[in-house]
């Protein structure tokens, strides 16, 4: 069944404080779209629910990507295409960069923003990964004012997150400390491109004298939503690298994780598929020891 354009009421927002007033006259009333490339598919499909739209796209409040010595900031209205050729980020944070890559093709690239990834909520979403590793915050913003909260507490569950009915994400910021972090990211698909997710994770570590001084590692389509994996990164925190602590961390990681069985891959298959992502990971940490104990 198609949607039908008619069952829907579609305005497009002034300005910021114009959607903000809206927002706040009729809490819940109005689904904010920006990009929507996600929406657009619901609607295709009649799976549209929301009668009243109210479109964000080309707000240049919501249109910037700034820094300072301390953080970026990127925009709530920012694309992925404009994340894909920023230098600062492409230098700085190339798992998001190479996140960016995997949104669609490249008309979607330039259509889908930051904020509607996030807030879209797909536990296969391809940007938060990369953000629970950077440990960005997330501002949102209403009549009443700008709130920051960790991104990692942003998502409640499916499609669930801490957005107020008022409330708009304005902003992602992340701290410029990750330079010199082995970094890393990788997503398993039907394909190389354009493929929903089946299993992708991301850490970022800081080896101290052969001993994990730093780890954050993240994980999609795990879980009920994007996750910071906690356990497994306790577990390798101050300790030093060898086969017997991958080995742990392995098993650590198959019982953290909770995916489900869907169309695309069995939730055995996504929890083994995670352990050799780490696995991986944490061999690259120490080339010479990986290719060591590879050969």
């Amino acid at each position: 069944m198609r949607g039908n354009a008619e069952s829907h009421e579609f305005i497009r927002a002034a300005d910021l404080l114009d959607a903000l007033r809206r927002l706040n006259d009729a809490p819940g009333a109005w689904t904010p779209i920006a990009g929507g490339t996600e929406l657009m598919v619901a609607h295709a499909a009649g799976r549209l629910t929301s009668p009243r739209l109210i479109s964000l796209w080309g707000l240049p409040e919501l249109q910037f990507i700034e820094s300072t010595d301390e953080s970026l900031s990127i925009g709530a209205g920012i694309t992925f295409g404009d994340i894909r050729h920023h230098a600062l980020i492409h230098a700085e944070f190339p798992l998001l960069t190479r996140a960016a890559s995997w949104i669609g093709a490249i008309a979607n690239q330039n259509r889908a923003t930051l904020a509607g990834n996030i807030v879209n909520g797909s536990p296969a979403a391809d940007a938060p990964p990369a953000l629970l590793v950077y440990d960005a915050e997330i501002e949102l913003v209403s009549l009443r004012g700008k709130r920051k909260i960790p991104y990692a507490d942003f998502h409640l569950g499916y499609k669930r997150n801490v957005l107020a009915p008022d409330e708009l994400v304005f902003a992602l910021h992340l701290p410029r400390r990750f330079q010199k972090h082995a970094q890393y990211l990788r997503k398993v698909g039907a394909r190389r491109a354009m493929a929903i997710t089946k299993v992708a994770l991301a850490g970022t570590a800081l080896l101290k004298e052969g001993t994990i001084g730093e780890i954050r590692l993240a994980a999609a389509s795990v879980a009920d939503r994007p996750v910071r994996l906690l356990a497994t990164e306790a577990l390798l925190l101050g300790s030093t690298l060898s086969r017997e602590l991958r080995n742990l961390a392995r098993e650590c990681l198959l019982h953290e994780v909770k995916p489900i069985d869907d169309i695309r891959s069995s939730a055995d298959y996504r929890r083994h598929v995670a352990a050799n992502l780490l696995d991986e990971f944490l061999l690259q940490l120490q080339p010479a020891t990986a290719h060591e104990e590879t050969a």
